[in-house]
Parts: structure tokens; sequence; C-alpha cells
């Protein structure tokens, strides 16, 4: 698969910054992979949260979905969801060392006008106890409309490090 992934954009954050947004996303590729890796907040127990961007700018618009079985290594198996919400919410991370998030989601109908745009999600994260716990599932964004990226942001506080990558995915 390595080649047939082409890099869009490629973004370290090594100081806090209050968002990270990846644009690219063009009528060049159907499929997109987006990819992040050892992503912290500089603020304790924060959620990690997604939105699509439209021109460069998030959708703060309330048309996020999603549905996510949620595996815990010290603790039970949860599936959850939400309806009508302003972001595609991912797992809760800290501060303490070796807590982070790292992630995998393929974008789907990100260009097309008349469908909405979806992607599928697997995301490990690390807590303080060194739990391991696991997101799998998807999002939609309910709004038939052309997208160009998305944008990472913590519930509070800033994203203190970790590196983003989007990549078109050759047919």
């Amino acid at each position: 698969m390595a080649g047939s992934l082409v890099l869009i954009q490629d973004t370290t954050v090594t100081s806090g910054v209050s968002a990270v947004t990846l644009t690219g996303i063009s009528s060049t590729f159907s499929v997109y992979k987006l990819v992040f890796n050892n992503v912290a907040p500089d603020t304790d127990a924060q959620i990690f949260k997604m939105r699509v961007t439209t021109s460069g700018t998030p959708d703060s618009d309330s048309e996020y979905d999603d549905a996510i079985m949620f595996m815990k290594s010290a603790g039970s198996f949860a599936k959850t969801g939400g309806q009508n919400q302003d972001h595609f919410p991912f797992d809760t991370c800290g501060t303490a060392t070796g807590e982070e998030l790292d992630g995998v989601l393929y974008l789907f109908n990100f260009q097309n006008s008349s469908e909405y745009s979806f992607a599928t999600v697997e995301v490990a994260s690390l807590n303080s106890s060194s739990a391991l716990r696991s997101q799998t599932g998807g999002f939609v964004h309910t709004v038939a409309e052309t997208n160009d990226g998305v944008s990472f942001f913590f519930n509070s506080g800033n994203i203190a490090s970790g590196k983003f990558q989007l990549f078109g995915l050759v047919k």
C-alpha cells in the first residue's frame, strides 16, 4: 500500500497550538487516509475532537453523527454514538507521561457535493495507568457539501504534541 499513498500534508506539533487543520482534499483522489500519532494535550483530561472543513474553515454545525465500539483493556466494552453533535469526539487524553492518542481514518465522499462526507475510524490510546483503549467505528457529517479537509482540537487547552499526515489513496 505504501506505493499507493501520496502525501498531501504533514504537520508536526512540538509546542502548543489550539488546532491542527489539514486541507488539500480535492477531486484528485476519491479516498483519503489520515494518520495521527503521539497526540497529547497541554491540559489534563481533555477530549480530542475533529471537524470537517469547507474552504479551509472548520464546520461547527450540529451535523456530526458517529457510531463507535469503545474497547478497554482495563474495563468493559461499550457501544457509543451520538447524533447532531458539533464535532466528532475521540477518546480523552491527559498530560501524564505516556498518555497519547494514535489513529487512522479513511475519508470518503469529501469532494462529492451531493453526498455526505464520512470516515472509518481506528484509534488507540494509553491513559495514565498505561491501560490500552481503542475506538473502532465511523462518523458522518450529514450535510451534502464539498469538504476539503479536517481540523483537530481538544475541548480545552492546546494540542501540545503530535504528528498529523493526510494522504491521497491512489486507485
